[in-house]
C-alpha cells in the first residue's frame, strides 16, 4: 500500500512488464542488479514504478531478459511517454498531486467498481452538488475561484462516462445514506437524483443502492474504487481516499479482500432495477412540484 502521489499509469504498466520479464528468467532482484551492474535499490525502484527509466537502461534490462526485438518498441514507447501530459496538467497549480495522479489513473481505466458511503461519486455529481461538496471540503481555506476550478475539473472528468468511443465502464454501489444526506438545497438534490437516473440508463453504467436495512457490511471502513485497465500487463489498483492523502493498494492479498468486499456489497445491495425505482421515488419526493403533505 503506497501513500501520497502514485506513479503514472504508463510507468506502472512498464514496471509491471519488467517484473514479469525478470520472473520469466527466474532471476531475483539481486541477480538482475548484479548482472547489469546496478544497485538492488535501483532495480527495485524501477519495478515498483517509483522512478522512471532511461532508454539505454531499459535496453540493458531487455538484453538481460533476452526479449525479442519485435516486442521492444512498445516498451520503449511506454518509457518515453511515462511523463506525457494530460488535460489535468492545466490545473497543476491548484490540484493536489495525489488527486492529479488519481485523475490520470481514472482516465486510462477500462472498468471501475466503486463503493461510496458518504457522497455520490465524483463522476456522477451534478455541478451544483459538486460545488457544495468541494466548498465544504476546502473549509473556506480556498478562494471562490479555486472552488470553481475544482468544479470544472470534476465536470471534465465526467466525459469518461459519456464519450462515444470506449466509454469507461462503471459499476457503483452507493450507500443509501449517501443519497439521503442533504447536500445544498432541495433543488440540488432533485437535480442529483435525476442525473443518477439518467446515468443508470446508460449501457456502460450500473448503479446499485445499498439500503440502510442491510445493516453492517464488509466496507464500513469507507469508500474505495477498484480500477482495471485495458492492457493485460497493467495491474489492477484499488484507490482509497482519506481526508489528507490517498492510498493505492496493489498487493495481491489486499486486492483480493477489496474485490471480495465489493462482491459482498453488490450482493447485499438492491438490484439495478430496484435501485432505479428507489431513486425515482427520491426524484418525485424532492420535486419542487410535490404537494405539501402537512
Amino acid at each position: 500500500m503506497v501513500a501520497g502521489r502514485g506513479p503514472t499509469v504508463r510507468r506502472r504498466r512498464l514496471a509491471g512488464e519488467l517484473r514479469r520479464l525478470r520472473d520469466l528468467k527466474a532471476l531475483t532482484l539481486e541477480e538482475a542488479a548484479q548482472s547489469v551492474g546496478w544497485s538492488v535499490a535501483k532495480v527495485s525502484r524501477i519495478e515498483t514504478a517509483r522512478v522512471g527509466i532511461t532508454s539505454p537502461d531499459l535496453t540493458r534490462l531487455l538484453d538481460l531478459y533476452e526479449l525479442d526485438e519485435g516486442k521492444r518498441p512498445a516498451l520503449h514507447a511506454l518509457a518515453r511517454t511515462a511523463r506525457m501530459k494530460g488535460w489535468w496538467d492545466a490545473y497543476a497549480d491548484s490540484l493536489p498531486s495525489d488527486y492529479a495522479t488519481y485523475i490520470q489513473l481514472e482516465s486510462e481505466a477500462a472498468f471501475v467498481r466503486s463503493f461510496d458511503n458518504v457522497l455520490v461519486h465524483g463522476l456522477f455529481q451534478t455541478e451544483g452538488y459538486a460545488r457544495e461538496v468541494i466548498r465544504s471540503a476546502l473549509m473556506a481555506l480556498s478562494s471562490p475561484a479555486e472552488v470553481e476550478r475544482r468544479v470544472e475539473v470534476r465536470m471534465t472528468r465526467q466525459k469518461l462516462l459519456l464519450r462515444e468511443e470506449s466509454p469507461i465502464r462503471f459499476w457503483a454501489v452507493i450507500d443509501e445514506a449517501a443519497l439521503i444526506r442533504r447536500i445544498g438545497s432541495a433543488a440540488i438534490m432533485h437535480a442529483q437524483y435525476t442525473k443518477l437516473l439518467e446515468l443508470a440508463d446508460r449501457d456502460n453504467v450500473t448503479i446499485q443502492v445499498l439500503p440502510l436495512a442491510a445493516g453492517v457490511h464488509p466496507a464500513t471502513a469507507g469508500t474505495f474504487a477498484i480500477m482495471e485497465f485495458r492492457e493485460i500487463y497493467d495491474p489492477t489498483v484499488v484507490y482509497v481516499e482519506t481526508m489528507t492523502s490517498s492510498l493505492y493498494v496493489e498487493n495481491d492479498t489486499e486486492m483480493y479482500w477489496y474485490t471480495l468486499a465489493f462482491d459482498h456489497l453488490r450482493a447485499l445491495a438492491l438490484g439495478p432495477d430496484r435501485s432505479k425505482a428507489l431513486i425515482e421515488e427520491m426524484v418525485k419526493e424532492s420535486s419542487p412540484n410535490m404537494p405539501c403533505t402537512e
